[in-house]
């Protein structure tokens, strides 16, 4: 029998009061009751989680929309702050249960320490900050959303005008690049606010929990047991030593290649052997089929998971106005049916976010049978690490996607110039946020823009000519909407970026074994360390500069191929 009705509708906080009261007065006096009292806050949070990710999907699908507005807010300010209170009082109770070392350590040591976090992190007075904080994120998107350009008399969003920076007109790609640049300066002083006052609220969050900035607080609230701010630091380094030499080189291919005498900004999109971009699809049911197939490719379950997600209509993929910017795939827990969110407008990046966004998909259904929620909310580096490696593995089956040889080999050597060049760009990004929430003088626009602009040249290519555009250059980082909404989030790209090298070259040697230690790696959950779930994948955790330049120099080695 279930805990939660099946026919639940939550509208207030009392709707839900009686199942954490139900909770918190029942005994726990053996291993038994211990269990299934697990498995009932389980199936509570489940439920719970669910209903705020449709009312968040909802929101970002029709940012216009003020009923779905309202509903996330409402749901924010008047109901979540309440299951955050009872949510620290169960865990307090589940600390104290007599019955706690009669568990077995597999799997409940990574649930354990979890929870003895989050009861060392919470702060009653927080609550309300952090309700503030996250009605404050969602104003990205709003901002940004409403950004469009005017060509040719045709009102585009932004999403839609970056199609020309593919285009082999010169003139064309400069002339659209300006006006994008010019549509997000018109968002510059609205982002600079709404930046400093999450900073703000954020510090107030830290601060009110005895840490003296906002970087070492979230470190701990992510739970980031398996590295540490110096692993980062060793991160930035090694990407500086071997990628940035590695990019300075292709970026000089780049300039010869299109007999330019600089290469400017609009210069790196368009592709070098002069043919018009790729169009990796005709419709976008054409694109969701033929990942289907790509997927069945490598694993017919995959396949299959990406079919029920279309038969059920939990993909949303193109581009629109009113629609918030970027893509996610969004874990639903009590369906166990994922949902992504794409804006795409027939672009080679459509091909590698279906991909990427189909591998969390794949790891969301692969760890639906796990017994406790908790075990299916794995840690950033894992969870990247599912969807960056489908990327590469794909790959093999990409001549789905186009029509001729040389369009799959202008596409995988696309893709891997995106696994070298964004490596610098999360580490720019990472650094950033470690300088601006730790350095005095941050709540500053302009100090965070010139922070911004040292740390950028540092990671980035010498050979760009920014001539004449150095506030476009200043104000890049407001483009990377993880600052606003996921402060803290994004290193784990980089680090999942070479895991997802390791695991495609272990492909290139067997691959059948590499995508099973990949199923096996991502099935686990949360169940184990994240090194041990890595080991499992086959490849290593490891930030050393050795490691990362013998994967990007198998990287250079693929590319030399093509």
């Amino acid at each position: 029998m279930s805990f939660i009705p099946s026919d639940l509708t939550i509208k207030k906080w009392d709707d839900i009061r009686p199942f954490f009261d139900d909770l918190q007065k029942r005994p726990l006096e053996d291993k038994a009751s211990l269990e299934q009292w697990l498995a009932d806050k389980s199936e509570l949070a489940s439920f719970l989680e669910e209903e705020l990710a449709w009312r968040y999907i909802n929101t970002a699908r029709y940012t216009n929309d003020e009923d779905y507005k309202q509903a996330f807010e409402d749901y924010i300010s008047n109901i979540l702050p309440h299951i955050e209170n009872e949510d620290d009082l169960l865990n307090k109770k589940f600390i104290d249960a007599t019955p706690l070392n009669e568990l077995p350590k597999e799997p409940y040591h990574i649930l354990i320490r979890s929870v003895n976090r989050r009861i060392e992190l919470f702060r009653k007075e927080n609550i309300p900050l952090l309700a503030e904080m996250r009605k404050m994120e969602q104003e990205y998107g709003a901002i940004t959303s409403k950004l469009t350009i005017t060509h040719k008399g045709e009102e585009l969003t932004l999403q839609q005008a970056s199609n020309f920076l593919h285009d082999t007109d010169r003139h064309l790609r400069e002339t659209i690049y300006k006006k994008i640049a010019d549509a997000r300066f018109s968002a510059k002083e609205s982002l600079d606010n709404l930046f400093t006052q999450l900073m703000e609220v954020r510090q107030n969050i830290a601060q009110n929990t005895g840490y003296s900035n906002y970087r070492d607080y979230k470190f701990d609230e992510m739970e980031r047991f398996d590295f540490t701010v110096k692993d980062c630091a060793n991160f930035h380094h090694s990407i500086r030593k071997t990628v940035v030499p590695l990019i300075e080189h292709l970026h000089q291919e780049r300039l010869q290649a299109l007999k330019l005498d600089s290469l400017r900004p609009w210069d790196l999109e368009v592709d070098i052997s002069g043919k018009e971009s790729l169009k990796p699809y005709s419709s976008i049911d054409n694109l969701i089929d033929n990942t289907i197939t790509t997927f069945s490719n490598i694993k017919p379950e995959f396949g299959e998971y990406i079919k029920t997600m279309k038969d059920m209509k939990h993909l949303d993929l193109e581009s629109r106005k009113h629609k918030a910017p970027g893509g996610f795939n969004y874990p639903l827990h009590k369906t166990n049916v994922p949902f992504i969110f794409a804006n795409f407008t027939n672009t080679f990046h459509d091909l590698q976010t279906m991909v990427h966004e189909g591998g969390h998909a794949v790891h969301s259904f692969l760890t639906a049978n796990l017994p406790l929620v908790d075990f299916k909310e794995f840690p950033s580096e894992v969870a990247e690490l599912a969807s960056m490696s489908m990327e590469l593995l794909s790959m093999k089956y990409w001549n789905l996607f186009f029509n001729d040889t040389e369009s799959v080999t202008r596409a995988k050597r696309k893709q891997l110039h995106g696994v070298v060049t964004v490596l610098p760009w999360v580490a720019a990004i990472d650094k950033f946020q470690h300088e601006v929430y730790t350095l005095p003088d941050m709540t500053t626009p302009e100090n965070r823009h010139d922070l911004w602009n040292r740390i950028y040249t540092e990671f980035s290519s010498s050979v760009i000519d920014w001539s004449g555009l150095d506030d476009i250059k200043r104000t890049l980082w407001q483009r990377q909407l993880h600052l606003f909404e996921v402060p803290f989030y994004y290193i784990e790209y980089g680090f999942s970026q070479l895991g997802a090298v390791a695991v495609w070259k272990n492909s290139n040697t067997n691959f059948e074994k590499a995508i099973q230690d990949y199923k096996n790696a991502l099935s686990l959950g949360y169940t184990k360390t994240v090194p041990e779930i890595y080991k499992t994948a086959g490849i290593e955790f490891n930030f050393s500069t050795s490691y990362i330049e013998q994967l990007i120099n198998f990287v250079k080695s693929q590319l030399e191929t093509l």
